[in-house]
């Protein structure tokens, strides 16, 4: 089926600067990009007064926690964690981690994202709602290994791995998951290490999110959280998303240097935890791969990618005092094409070109706070918010269309949310 998206304003957010023009989907990708394009469609979507961009991936979230957004704020991270996040995910079933994941999914595409990186337990059900509902998505089963369970999160992982990789047209890809570093001995590490180096299998884990992790490290095995995971051989073969990477001194971000992968950078949670302000200049300066994500609801509270686009713009000018840190275009760039690479999905999508995947957003212009039209870069990073879109598309199917969604029954999905969230947090 072919659609075809016209008289927009297109930001490829490669080499080209934004002009008006229409894009062309055939099936599942893009088959042309050009001022004006004279061709037969199925489908015609009127782009004028929109600005068309790759969706925005998040590379960084715990989907079933958008069922505890707004039950535990103000707290300590480890506070936050023990006393309310663990007893209640101690009462999610199944089905509650498939309504939960369906609720974060309607959420971001409703706020323009169109892939994101996940990792969590009782992921096939996490699967089944990607599949359903139409979102690209990298899955990972979360391993801790503190307590001998018999190798069933191993088993867990591996069937996650064999059973969805490549399925859902595609859409779905996934990685193994050692959570952290202070929740894996180095001995399983290095056995998931060595695994993901056999097969092939890129590793999604947690690095140095809090102050606490890094005395944690020090005091088990005096090193940094980040030396500990370069002398078990993370960072030689595998391609590796990192989450956080909030406490890295320059000797960590060296170890870093040449990785396969990147950091996805989640400063709104980050922020609201108080964990500080990761030091991503440095970062990309060394080469590094950032992208952004939002972490799970239950700590960042939205899932909306345009306010980490702005928060991370935002906090580097303010870290290094100055202004030119972080511009806008390069945070939009590491909302898509970095998270992308992170993902490891560059190849098929993060910028709009011919032959990637049809994962476009249309932003409605036509608002008070969108005008005037200086700086379209600037303008979506530091104005622009997930109410902005107005019609979603992943793998070249709309899944959202003048704001309203296409995949998802929001009317039953609110009333299956408003049931299992009420159970889940009473009396915690």
């Amino acid at each position: 089926m072919k659609k075809l998206i016209k008289g927009a304003t297109v930001l490829t957010l490669g080499a080209e600067a934004p002009f008006v023009g229409d894009i062309l989907i055939d099936g599942s990708r893009i088959a042309d990009i050009q001022p004006a394009i004279n061709a037969e469609a199925d489908m015609v979507i009127h782009g004028e007064g929109m600005a068309a961009m790759p969706g925005l991936i998040n590379a960084h979230q715990h989907t079933p926690m958008s069922l505890l957004r707004g039950f535990s704020d103000d707290l300590k991270l480890m506070d936050w964690l023990d006393k309310k996040m663990l007893p209640a995910e101690a009462r999610m079933t199944p089905e509650d981690m498939y309504w939960g994941a369906k609720l974060a999914m309607a959420e971001m595409i409703k706020s323009g994202t169109t892939a994101f990186a996940d990792m969590y337990i009782h992921m096939n059900e996490i699967a089944i709602a990607v599949e359903e509902v139409g979102m690209r998505a990298s899955l990972t089963r979360g391993l801790v290994f503190l307590e001998d369970d018999g190798g069933r999160r191993m088993l867990e992982a591996m069937d996650l791995i064999r059973r969805w990789s490549g399925k859902a047209e595609g859409r779905i890809t996934t990685m193994l998951g050692p959570h952290s570093p202070y929740t894996v001995p180095p001995q399983p590490f290095r056995e998931v290490i060595a695994l993901a180096e056999q097969e092939n299998i890129p590793l999604h884990t947690h690095l140095a999110e809090t102050k606490e992790e890094v005395r944690m490290i020090r005091e088990k095995h005096n090193q940094t959280p980040t030396e500990y995971l370069y002398q078990l051989g993370l960072f030689e073969k595998a391609h590796v998303l990192l989450a956080h990477g909030v406490h890295l001194n320059r000797r960590d971000i060296g170890y870093l240097k040449g990785m396969r992968g990147g950091v996805s950078h989640n400063p709104v949670s980050n922020l609201k935890l108080g964990c500080g302000i990761a030091p991503i200049t440095d970062m990309t300066e060394q080469g590094i791969t950032v992208g952004l994500g939002t972490d799970g609801a239950g700590s960042a509270a939205t899932l909306d990618m345009f306010e980490e686009i702005r928060a991370a713009a935002w906090l580097q000018k303010l870290d290094y005092g100055d202004p030119t840190k972080l511009p806008a275009k390069e945070a939009l760039r590491m909302a898509t094409a970095g998270s992308a690479e992170l993902l490891h999905i560059g190849h098929d999508t993060g910028t709009l070109e011919i032959g990637k995947k049809a994962d476009i957003i249309l932003i409605d212009l036509r608002k008070p706070h969108l005008q005037p039209h200086h700086d379209l870069y600037s303008l979506l990073s530091y104005c622009a918010n997930g109410a902005d879109v107005d019609t979603t598309i992943v793998n070249g199917n709309v899944l959202m269309q003048g704001r309203r969604l296409l995949t998802i029954d929001e009317d039953e999905l609110f009333k299956q949310v408003s049931i299992r969230a009420k159970r889940i947090v009473d009396g915690v």
